[in-house]
């Protein structure tokens, strides 16, 4: 990650005792990082900017930098220690920031804390670069269900700097009829029937077909209405979704593109497209939930088993078995306006008949949180990350 470390000094101090503590504080710093000293030339253009304030009596110059920047960062952040009143000029500094609705942050404290908040930002600051600029596509319209679900593309664009193109249907059906069966489908073996081995040889076909789309139109990611193709190629998206998220491409089903940005957050922070499923049933007094969908990562699995698909029995879905531990739940409005968070545990997964083929039973840490489902959810498609990381996930949306 990219982290640089600004200063601001008052010139009533002594250089060489100044200098002295900000090697002992520096040093404390675990984080490679770039010192950039006082030139703010750079300011803003990194994962993560800090400004360590060396001393007192260095508000001045703080304001005097904060109006020469031509465009100032959504959250400044302050770098304090306990030497030569660098806490209290922070304060001054943080104070005025408020007061001219600028979001801003004292990193001040132990260094293990310091350290911690550092690799956080650090972290969040990385996978908003790495959002920004992303393309999406949107493979058909969404599915006629998702009636809650609609986004304007500008304001996916201005909010979060992602860029969602518009791929026809029938431009993909006609790509999918002039791409070859392939001659080897490395999943085959898993096959438990001669039914799925046929379904295979389709499933590989579409995900090959997909790979000429996203080359294509240059893609990030794509969201696909994949239930025209059991009508269309009697085959489903879900091999080729899982492997193309297992490859860093996100891929989300029925057309979906609020679940389809939530994972690109995912994606961008963790390093993990996550698991886009539909919450089945809730029990509100222990915070237990079924959640299930037919097509998951497969770098989420520590094993799993091919069927049909479970609404249609048409192709190929997966039954996945993810290793129990710690998950957050996450959902992000269409708008970026909202999202939702909640930490949990994977307490096992599971395989009924009557559901979509990967399940799996999770138990919210705050069980009120539950409450959010019943009475004001986003959608019904949410995403399931490996891991504790609703912290990051509220960072990355402060403005």
């Amino acid at each position: 990650m990219d982290i640089c470390i600004y200063t601001l000094t008052s010139s009533l101090h002594d250089k060489q005792s100044v200098d002295k503590a900000t090697s002992e504080f520096l040093s404390t710093i675990s984080c490679d990082f770039t010192f950039k000293g006082n030139d703010f030339a750079e300011y803003g253009s990194h994962d993560l900017d800090l400004i360590y304030v060396r001393t007192g009596g260095a508000e001045g110059l703080f304001k005097a930098m904060l109006n020469g920047l031509v465009q100032v960062p959504n959250t400044i952040y302050l770098l304090t220690s306990g030497q030569s009143n660098s806490l209290a000029a922070s304060m001054e500094i943080l104070s005025y920031l408020r007061n001219n609705n600028i979001n801003g942050e004292i990193l001040h404290g132990d260094s293990d804390y310091i350290n911690q908040r550092i690799a956080e930002l650090a972290q969040v600051g990385a996978a908003r670069k790495r959002l920004n600029g992303m393309r999406l596509g949107v493979v058909g319209k969404p599915s006629d269900w998702l009636i809650s679900s609609g986004v304007d593309y500008a304001t996916v664009k201005d909010v979060m700097g992602i860029t969602l193109v518009d791929i026809g249907m029938d431009e993909l059906l006609a790509t999918y009829d002039a791409t070859p069966a392939p001659a080897c489908i490395d999943l085959m073996g898993k096959a438990p029937n001669d039914i799925i081995k046929i379904n295979l040889v389709g499933a590989e076909r579409l995900y090959e077909a997909l790979k000429v789309i996203v080359e294509k139109y240059s893609l990030n990611g794509f969201t696909i209405r994949c239930f025209d193709l059991l009508s269309t190629i009697h085959n489903t998206g879900c091999i080729a979704l899982a492997k193309f998220n297992a490859q860093g491409i996100v891929a989300t089903c029925e057309g979906d593109i609020p679940a389809m940005l939530s994972m690109a957050v995912s994606q961008a922070l963790t390093g993990v497209a996550g698991f886009q499923a539909n919450p089945a049933r809730i029990n509100p007094e222990t915070g237990e939930m079924l959640v299930a969908h037919c097509t998951i990562p497969f770098n989420m699995l520590e094993r799993y088993e091919l069927d049909t698909h479970f609404e249609s029995g048409i192709g190929v879905a997966i039954c996945g078995y993810m290793q129990p531990g710690p998950i957050t739940i996450f959902k992000l409005a269409g708008n970026g306006a909202r999202h939702f968070a909640a930490e949990g545990t994977l307490l096992r997964s599971q395989s009924e008949p009557n559901l979509c083929r990967t399940q799996q039973v999770i138990k919210l840490a705050d069980k009120d949180a539950t409450k959010y489902f019943l009475t004001n959810p986003i959608g019904n498609h949410h995403i399931i990350i490996p891991g504790h990381c609703k912290l990051l996930l509220d960072q990355l949306f402060i403005k």
